[in-house]
């Protein structure tokens, strides 16, 4: 019997035109960095409202005075002042669907570009909520950012050749930077650490990190098992890939910013939140799909360089 003659078969090289390419949600979105810093800050809801400045009162602190005998009370005066947050950031994400690619194309492709639409306005908003961290403490460029290692020394691209002199943090430098929102008089609770991926690696590493009798947890919520971060020291602790990267002065090394902060030392004004909306455009023959959200970000505590970033404070670790 002759062999069979395969040479001329029908392959998957042939037949790509039969082939519908599936846009699978699970794999194109596995990109997706995670965000966190949005949901952490104060939000400041200004929907539906006019304007393009939101005025806070920021009134100094009293002071008791003691009763004398027989004497008025001693009246307080003094004159508040404010911070002002601008609704000036505008994001939006736009795509035009012929009709011929939307009825050809599987339901799953207008779900995945509107999911995309959404993640890619969230991220704008997460960036620049993280991006007010350069200017904590009064300073520029990260200049009043601390170490992690003892979280005290100042963060210096210059040091060690021109390389840096960032570090991870360790168990000391996190206690030493949350005493700095201590000394400020900060509130104790709503305090967040954000720190990138190589960062959590580090940090399960440490005992103080994972050992149930300082992070509180048991079984399958223990950090060692599935890589939670937890909490630590009243602080609870998150991971995001947004974080900005930071060079040193070489233009070669790279190192990270963690940032430790207050909940109310930031804060999220949304005048409009994210939405998506379609429009059929008839001289096209298509549909157009347009995403877009109107914010305004703010430090309210941010502390000047003598006080190292009162309610917030930037810790440069190695990227």
């Amino acid at each position: 019997m002759a062999a069979f003659d395969t040479a001329n078969a029908m392959g998957v090289t042939d037949l790509d035109k039969f082939i519908p390419e599936v846009w699978s949600m699970e794999i194109l979105a596995a990109y997706k960095a995670n965000l966190v810093m949005a949901g952490l800050v104060s939000l400041l809801p200004h929907r539906g409202r006019k304007g393009d400045t939101i005025h806070i009162p920021t009134p100094p602190r009293g002071t008791a005075t003691v009763k004398a005998e027989a004497t008025p009370v001693a009246l307080i005066n003094d004159t508040p002042g404010e911070v002002t947050v601008h609704l000036d950031q505008h994001y939006h994400y736009a795509r035009l669907f012929e009709d011929i690619a939307e009825v050809q194309a599987l339901a799953s492709m207008r779900r995945f570009y509107t999911d995309d639409a959404g993640y890619a306005l969230s991220k704008a908003i997460d960036t620049a909520l993280v991006n007010l961290a350069a200017t904590w403490g009064g300073g520029t460029a990260y200049s009043e950012a601390v170490i992690g290692s003892d979280g005290i020394t100042p963060w210096d691209p210059s040091a060690s050749s021109n390389a840096g002199n960032g570090a991870a943090i360790s168990d000391a430098g996190l206690r030493r930077v949350i005493q700095t929102l201590d000394d400020n008089d900060v509130p104790g609770r709503n305090r967040y650490l954000v720190i990138p991926p190589v960062e959590k690696r580090n940090l399960l590493g440490e005992p103080r990190f994972t050992e149930q009798a300082f992070v509180g947890e048991q079984g399958p919520a223990n950090s060692i098992r599935n890589g939670l971060v937890g909490r630590l020291y009243g602080v609870d602790i998150f991971m995001t890939s947004n974080l900005p990267t930071i060079t040193a002065d070489d233009t070669t090394t790279k190192y990270r910013a963690a940032l430790l902060f207050q909940k109310e030392a930031l804060v999220l004004a949304e005048q409009v939140g994210v939405r998506v909306q379609t429009q059929y455009k008839l001289e096209h023959l298509a549909t157009l799909m347009v995403a877009d959200c109107v914010f305004g970000v703010k430090t309210l505590r941010g502390g000047t360089a003598s006080d190292k970033g009162a309610g917030c404070q930037a810790i440069i670790v190695p990227a």
